[in-house]
């Protein structure tokens, strides 16, 4: 069983920075791909970042220049830097963990609230 921690979550004003963390326990992280979403009051959950376990990375289109995904297989932790942030980055961030294994469901964190505001 996959258990997924998020942290790094806040308020910080217009043009600034955030780096969300989350630490995997349980499971090989090593073979999963990881990703980060988030949901708006209102809206769907949309997907931000991905990395897959080979390192290879996608983003959506709104955050691309201005976030960036990665990992630390030593330490089982996915990470998002979120710079230069706008009101519209406002929402509850989660971490999710996609296992290579056929008919394996994903694995979802608790979510992170990110709040972009002056």
């Amino acid at each position: 069983q996959v258990q997924l921690v998020e942290s790094g979550g806040g308020l910080v004003q217009p043009g600034g920075s955030l780096r969300l963390s989350c630490v995997s326990s349980g499971g090989i992280f090593s073979i999963n791909a990881m990703g980060w979403y988030r949901q708006a009051p209102g809206k769907q959950r949309e997907l931000v970042a991905s990395i897959s376990s080979g390192g290879r990375t996608n983003y959506a289109d709104s955050v691309k220049g201005r976030f960036t995904i990665s990992r630390d297989n030593a330490k089982n932790t996915v990470y998002l830097q979120m710079n230069s942030l706008k009101p519209g980055d406002t929402a509850v961030y989660y971490c999710n963990a996609r296992s290579p294994v056929i008919g394996v469901a994903d694995y979802w964190g608790q979510g992170t609230q990110v709040t972009v505001s002056s």
